[in-house]
């Protein structure tokens, strides 16, 4: 009988009679396989090219198969479902072979003249049906010749298969096709350097780009995919429970279980210690600047250019996480990453010292390497001009300068632009499907800058997005606010109807009161503080997710407050903290017992179980040059993994929360892009309108320096993927980085007639009086408007 798995991708073609006749065929294909099948289950591959007639006559052929079933579905009109036979051996005009599927037939997996098959779909069709019992001798010497023949055969049929026309339908991929689910089976193509394998599931090598290998470890159903010919292939899949990226995510039915990549696009010293080069910050300890966030690590980086200057950045973004780092993710059972991106991926502007645009070019690689092993990506603005937040993760620690300030005004505005510059480049076709979230601003202070500001900076980031986008189910990414540090009831009902919207919250528990508690006392502590929090947020607002959160339950560990600042345990932090005790205990993890490594496990299951839909804070966290070992141990997901208290599957997890009443799907239609999706009444446009009238701790927006709509926009560039066809070499089409090119607004910069401060300056600084010389104040902050409403897909 045939396999209870997910369809085998050649069947279906086959279903009916071949004349007309719309009952179904006398075969197994017809009578067992699609009977069991949901009718949401991928389509073939091949099946449209069953739908047109022999000879290359475009007219549909008369069978339900071709006219009525997947009239959608993308083929070529001038083959069949004979392809799967070779005709090579044939005399001229001689009508293909039979395509066959009889299981009375000895012959019926589909051997064509002189024993050869399609090697591409071999493996599928064994898989699928059972062996034949052998009946005679030359069923004998045709299962010889097969085997003779499949190494010729690959060499040519499943080069033309990937690199002339699976590149015609892979663009369809991009928009949510479930046709093109890969095989679990490993699958090769041929390029000039000979066979090269493209998929593959458990236990499976994989070579990367630099030559190195490994084996692949899924132990969940997952099935990587990779074709340097077809770069753009969505068809990879990261675990059974998850869809293939040429599927939809299921937001509020399928959990995201996620992992951040903290410290590695964007550094700070807690996570950022790379495997094979000293460790960043370390390094610039007794140095001026005193290295204590990325701004004072660039300067002393770029004074020590005995050390490599600079570019030790660029050494740390391609050693700190790797390829294989997005393998063992998938193997984990997650699905998601979050990765913190600053601004200074697109541009720095005067004597900002970052080292500019060079991590957008790993964020590239992310997107290639999450594709490849079917992980999504949730996109976090980590780090904005000015700082949104005072804090180091933002690029300088020191003072907030976003919607704050003498600067407020103007640095927001030139964050709007980055995001608008994020999103035209992930709405893209080519990379919406795998960057599928975009948390448009890391932590901003909300309790200091006021909900009203940022709830109109959120509404302008929006709209961003969506102009860039389109609405709708698969036209760009969910957009992820995050609470501001409000609480999540705070923005219950907030932007009805707006087109698939997320909040994020980061709940620690580490940053408060300290306790000597055991690690055994924690256990439902996660279902008693965030369970009911979270539950009512998917219901009063819609997607809720935990952006953060790591195992911690005291501050102990190496900077975890910031350089040199200590410890609230130990009584060391600035402020008046009593000590609570020896950090020691909590972070000498080689000397952890059966009793802690079981009480961290159970802490971890019950926040999975009480988020719901979370990313731990982090997968990774470096050796310290110092020690020789991770300082931080509860704060790495990886680490765990390996020592024994993270779980081996996610899924554990449910149920940790016993009488939780967790929230049951779904969501409402427009929160997932369906039926009303960016339908936000003109009443809420007009409430939160872009920009505010006054900013915190600086006054009126008229009296501030702001910036103009007249620079040139500084678009994000695309990888380069060089693709091979036979004896040509051509550049595939990776996009252009701008989704709308209706979007031509320029980017916000100064006038030349207005005096602006340093970006960074701090709230305590007075604005420049007067602003402008005559006539240019007037142009500098224009009347608060509505945004045009996004255009429609």
């Amino acid at each position: 009988m045939l396999s209870t798995a997910s369809p085998p991708h050649f069947l279906g073609a086959s279903r009916f009679d071949q004349s007309g006749d719309s009952s179904f065929r006398d075969s197994v294909a017809s009578e067992n396989t699609y009977q069991s099948f949901p009718s949401a289950a991928p389509l073939p591959r091949f099946l449209g090219a069953a739908r047109f007639n022999e000879g290359g006559d475009p007219s549909f052929r008369d069978s339900v198969a071709s006219q009525n079933t997947y009239q959608s579905f993308p083929s070529v009109g001038n083959s069949s479902v004979y392809g799967l036979n070779t005709t090579a051996t044939q005399p001229a005009g001689a009508e293909p072979s039979e395509y066959r599927d009889d299981p009375r037939d000895s012959e019926f997996h589909g051997d064509g003249p002189g024993g050869a098959e399609s090697p591409h779909y071999l493996a599928e069709k064994r898989s699928a049906y059972p062996a034949p019992r052998a009946k005679s001798k030359r069923a004998l010497i045709i299962f010889g010749s097969i085997a003779a023949a499949v190494v010729v055969i690959a060499a040519i049929v499943v080069p033309v298969y990937f690199t002339v026309v699976k590149p015609k339908s892979s663009n369809n991929n991009n928009n949510n096709n479930p046709s093109a689910t890969g095989p679990a089976s490993p699958t090769s193509t041929a390029t000039s350097g000979g066979l090269v394998v493209v998929t593959g599931g458990d236990g499976s090598k994989i070579t990367t780009q630099d030559g190195t290998t490994f084996t692949y470890n899924n132990p969940f159903g997952g099935t990587w995919y990779w074709d340097p010919n077809d770069p753009f292939n969505n068809n990879a899949q990261v675990n059974s429970w998850t869809p293939p990226l040429n599927q939809t995510f299921q937001f509020g039915i399928t959990r995201i279980f996620g992992v951040n990549l903290g410290g590695w696009l964007t550094t700070e010293p807690v996570g950022t210690y790379p495997r094979r080069a000293p460790a960043l910050y370390e390094k610039y300890q007794g140095t001026t600047p005193q290295a204590v966030d990325e701004w004072t690590l660039s300067e002393a980086m770029a004074a020590d250019t005995a050390g490599g200057g600079l570019s030790q950045l660029e050494t740390h973004y391609q050693t700190f996480i790797t390829e294989q780092d997005f393998a063992d993710i998938a193997g984990a059972g997650l699905n998601f990453v979050r990765i913190p991106l600053p601004y200074w991926a697109i541009e720095t502007r005067d004597n900002e010292p970052f080292l500019a645009k060079t991590c957008w070019k790993y964020f590239l690689l992310a997107i290639q390497w999450a594709r490849k092993y079917g992980i999504r990506i949730n996109l976090d603005l980590h780090a904005l001009p000015g700082s949104q937040n005072g804090w180091n993760h933002s690029g300088k620690l020191g003072s907030v300068n976003v919607l704050n300030g003498p600067m407020g005004l103007a640095n927001s505005q030139r964050s709007l632009d980055y995001i608008r510059i994020i999103a035209e480049f992930i709405s893209q076709p080519e990379y919406r499907d795998v960057v599928v979230m975009f948390g448009i601003t890391n932590e901003p202070q909300g309790t200091m800058v006021g909900q009203d500001a940022l709830s109109r900076y959120y509404y302008q980031a929006y709209q961003n997005v969506r102009q860039a986008s389109g609405t709708g189910e698969g036209n760009g990414a969910y957009v992820s606010f995050h609470d501001g540090f409000l609480g999540l009831s705070k923005w219950a009902g907030f932007l009805p109807n707006a087109d698939r919207i997320a909040l994020d919250d980061h709940p620690y528990i580490c940053f408060g009161g300290q306790s000597d508690s055991p690690m055994s006392s924690y256990a439902q502590t996660p279902c008693t503080t965030w369970g009911s929090t979270l539950n009512t947020s998917m219901g009063a607002f819609g997607l809720s997710a935990a952006g953060e959160f790591s195992n911690a339950v005291t501050d102990c560990g190496l900077w975890v407050n910031g350089v040199g600042l200590g410890t609230r345990y130990e009584g060391t932090y600035p402020g008046s903290w009593p000590v609570v005790g020896n950090c020691t205990p909590w972070t000498d993890w080689q000397t952890w017992d059966a009793t802690m490594k079981t009480g961290i496990m159970n802490f971890a299951l019950a926040s999975m179980d009480a988020l719901q839909n979370w990313f731990f804070w982090t997968w990774k966290i470096g050796n310290s040059s110092a020690s020789g070992v991770v300082e931080s141990p509860q704060w790495s997901y990886s680490l765990g993994l390996q020592n024994g208290w993270m779980p081996k599957d996610p899924r554990t997890a449910s149920g940790t929360c016993a009488d939780q009443n967790i929230w049951s799907p779904p969501l409402q239609p427009w929160q997932t892009g369906g039926a009303g999706a960016g339908q936000i009444p003109a009443s809420v446009s007009q409430e939160y309108a872009w920009p505010p009238a006054t900013i915190s701790n600086a006054g009126a927006v008229t009296l501030l320096p702001s910036y103009t709509p007249t620079g040139t926009i500084a678009t994000l560039p695309p990888p380069t993927f060089i693709v091979t066809s036979g004896k040509s070499v051509a550049t595939a089409s990776a996009g252009n980085g701008w989704q709308n090119a209706l979007d031509n607004a320029g980017e916000m910069v100064g006038i030349a007639t207005c005096s602006y401060l340093d970006p960074w300056i701090g709230p305590s600084a007075a604005p420049p009086s007067p602003l402008c010389s005559s006539g240019a104040a007037a142009r500098a902050v224009p009347e608060p408007m509505m945004t045009p409403a996004p255009r429609a897909s």
